[in-house]
């Protein structure tokens, strides 16, 4: 047997495996080498065509092929969909974007179907009467609120740092939580009572996640949820849970229905305080005026008559 077989050992028994096992003694050598390179590289072959295969292992992608119908499958993509299946609940970023991208089968068409698939299950689930009952009661929260905080780390972050941007055009108070550690301790310290937490947290709760809420718990903050469950520990100690899908599990993230989601709150917050939304609108268009109209320092920090 094959020093990259015996490497499966200790791991999960999945399909290829077992087919592997019964039918090695058969293989021709050229099939074995395929099978064997194919059993400990897994990952590679999620992404890769049968020539790309054929030029690591040092073969022809017809031998590929036919190595791989020797085992038992219809072809590369078949073999593809079990050894994504065999992952299990992997969850690590790089092990969901090849499942994805092994899903979608070198094909850009079908890509695009994947996130078309994506957005149409997020719009349902936000066009149904209780996503939008939860929507106003986050809502309720939200524009009682004297500051609304924004919490997100990684991707996320961006996303609250662009909504945060949007909230500031339309005159509401906010802030955003977005470091790790330590840092993150020195922003917790700027929270107040009046304040409403708007946390962006999906998949396991993480020790930031967890920290900030229990902290806006202690200062008696109301707590707004967006996540893909109503079923975490996260959701259970917040107000309001806003259970927003970004794809299929096990599988790469898709961020546009999260965006969607805080536009709606964007614009009732907006709507239900116009006066004040127009009124810093024009106040930013003043601003802007008064930029264009000025010769601003090309050297930030230096006023213009500076020498």
């Amino acid at each position: 047997m094959s020093a990259g077989h015996s490497g499966a050992r200790g791991k999960k028994r999945d399909v290829f495996s077992d087919r592997f096992a019964r039918r090695c003694e058969e293989l021709s050598p050229s099939f074995k080498r395929v099978a064997a390179f194919i059993d400990a590289n897994r990952l590679t072959v999620l992404t890769s065509s049968a020539v790309d295969l054929a030029r690591e292992i040092g073969t022809s992608d017809a031998t590929v092929i036919r190595a791989v119908q020797a085992l038992g499958f219809d072809g590369l993509h078949d073999l593809r969909s079990e050894i994504a299946a065999s992952y299990g609940k992997r969850n690590a970023p790089v092990d969901n974007l090849r499942r994805t991208l092994a899903e979608a089968s070198e094909s850009v068409e079908a890509a695009l179907d994947t996130v078309l698939e994506v957005f149409a299950t997020g719009l349902d689930a936000l066009g149904k009467p209780a996503f939008r009952g939860n929507v106003l009661a986050a809502l309720d929260i939200l524009h009682t609120a004297e500051r609304i905080v924004l919490f997100g780390i990684g991707p996320t972050a961006h996303i609250a740092a662009y909504f945060a941007a949007r909230l500031r055009r339309k005159g509401k108070k906010q802030a955003v939580l977005d470091r790790t550690g330590a840092e993150l301790a020195d922003q917790l310290l700027d929270l107040a009572h009046g304040d409403a937490l708007l946390m962006l947290a999906y998949g396991k709760p993480y020790p930031e996640a967890e920290v900030a809420l229990a902290e806006a718990r202690r200062l008696r903050m109301r707590v707004v949820l967006v996540s893909d469950s109503e079923d975490t520990e996260l959701a259970r100690r917040a107000d309001v849970v806003l259970a927003v899908p970004r794809g299929r599990s096990e599988r790469m993230a898709l961020h546009g229905v999260t965006v969607l989601c805080l536009e709606m709150l964007l614009l009732g917050l907006a709507t239900s305080d116009s006066q004040k939304a127009v009124s810093t609108l024009g106040e930013l268009e003043r601003l802007r005026k008064a930029t264009r109209s000025r010769k601003l320092s090309t050297h930030p920090g230096k006023l213009p008559d500076e020498k």
